[in-house]
């Protein structure tokens, strides 16, 4: 019994001193998954109802840290998970945080190909810093439909 106990303590004792962050972020995996449900939420129920549930800040396309945004090839925001303010505003030029045009990027990447990964710097609203990003990004049609996770 005493084995036992002390073979529990010492467990418990690692689990207490592994990293906890890793938990609190969400992986390329979880943020590829979100958009081909995204993706396949749009194509099913059209842009109007696709945005209202993308932007509901309580609904399944809200994942912990993750959330879909959606730019049309133009650079308009179609929907922002993060600021549903931004619908229907251009961000045909948003950069970075060091300068990079993220959207313009996001847009030539996946004119060829409908997939792709597109890596910049920006505010990560769970620890308030700016970070190192990681969108997924997938083209249909007209709409370019993402979730990024930060480095960990």
């Amino acid at each position: 019994m005493i084995r036992r106990t002390a073979s529990l303590v010492a467990v418990a004792a690692s689990l207490l001193a592994a990293p906890v962050l890793a938990a609190d972020h969400a992986t390329p995996e979880q943020a590829k998954s979100l958009v081909a449900d995204a993706v396949a939420y749009l194509k099913a129920k059209g842009p109007d109802e696709a945005t209202k549930a993308f932007q509901d800040p309580k609904g399944s396309f809200r994942r912990g840290e993750l959330y879909v945004f959606v730019f049309d090839t133009d650079g308009r925001y179609v929907a922002s998970g993060a600021n549903p303010k931004l619908a229907g505003s251009n961000a045909a030029d948003l950069k970075d945080a060091e300068g990079k045009p993220i959207v313009q990027a996001m847009i030539s990447e996946t004119k060829e190909k409908p997939n792709a990964v597109i890596d910049y710097v920006w505010l990560n609203r769970q620890s308030n810093k700016v970070e190192h990003k990681h969108s997924y990004v997938t083209r249909d049609g007209r709409y370019i439909v993402g979730a990024g996770t930060y480095d960990q």
